[in-house]
């Protein structure tokens, strides 16, 4: 659906307003995440720029993107399997040295416990979660997490997402303040192309039409306000998710869905 990509689009506009960010990466390479941001600014494919297919215009574009990414306070540690308490010592060395106010972790499920002999994955879980919590509370930053969600939802006829399929915990649920749930029907409505000779062509390719390029993003938890959603433009090849307004359609921008 993009959470990675929707995490790296708001490090990046979080990053551009000054304030410095901690990035934990346990899933991708330091180099990848630094490229989906240039790639973001650039309107460059990352695909095209992983494989170093650029033309003039787009290596232009690259390097200019490049420089300023390469100013911005992001800080991206790329260690992988930490604990919660491995994790929560380097956050509170950054947050001593560069005064972080977001700190991202991708993805808590491939975060470890303290591998108590017995332990379930629930208990590590919610060992996590809780850690994660207590550290937000601590270092007075909020911590984005992401999350794996279970097979469930692809097993249903609606495909929307919903706060039981958050995977492996309801700790998750329990301890987040917010949750938001990426949800693309562009991605679900493609593996159902038919043939171009069929009479449901014209059907399918205008509600493609309707779909493309757009993302909803679920808010199912909010404390203490209600819930809702907003929509979103996300350009797949580029990894980057932006307001609806700034790519031709109509909607508002992300900072005013999520204060809606």
């Amino acid at each position: 659906m993009g959470k990675s990509a929707l995490t790296t689009t708001i490090a990046d506009n979080v990053a551009a307003t000054g304030v410095p960010v901690g990035f934990y990466s346990l899933e991708m390479s330091r180099e990848q995440v630094a490229t989906r941001i240039i790639c973001g600014r650039a309107g460059v494919s990352v695909e095209r720029a992983m494989h170093g297919r650029f033309n003039d215009e787009e290596l232009r574009r690259f390097g200019v993107a490049a420089a300023i990414v390469s100013g911005l306070p992001i800080t991206i540690d790329e260690t992988g399997a930490v604990s919660i308490a491995q994790l929560a010592a380097r956050a509170r060395r950054l947050k001593r040295k560069q005064a972080i106010g977001l700190l991202i972790v991708d993805y808590l499920q491939l975060m470890v416990g303290t591998s108590r002999r017995g332990d379930s994955r629930v208990q590590e879980v919610t060992e996590i979660t809780t850690g994660l919590k207590a550290l937000a509370k601590e270092l007075r930053v909020p911590v984005l997490a992401l999350s794996q969600l279970s097979r469930k939802v692809e097993d249903r006829q609606d495909k929307r997402p919903q706060l039981a399929d958050l995977r492996e915990s309801g700790s998750i649920e329990q301890d987040a303040d917010v949750v938001l749930f990426v949800f693309r029907e562009e991605h679900y409505h493609e593996h159902q192309r038919p043939d171009p000779a069929s009479r449901e062509w014209d059907d399918w390719s205008a509600k493609m039409a309707s779909v493309k390029g757009r993302a909803d993003v679920i808010i199912g938890k909010r404390r203490h306000r209600a819930n809702g959603s907003l929509q979103l433009h996300y350009d797949g090849p580029c990894m980057r998710f932006s307001n609806l307004a700034l790519s031709g359609q109509s909607g508002g921008a992300i900072t005013e869905g999520m204060a809606a």
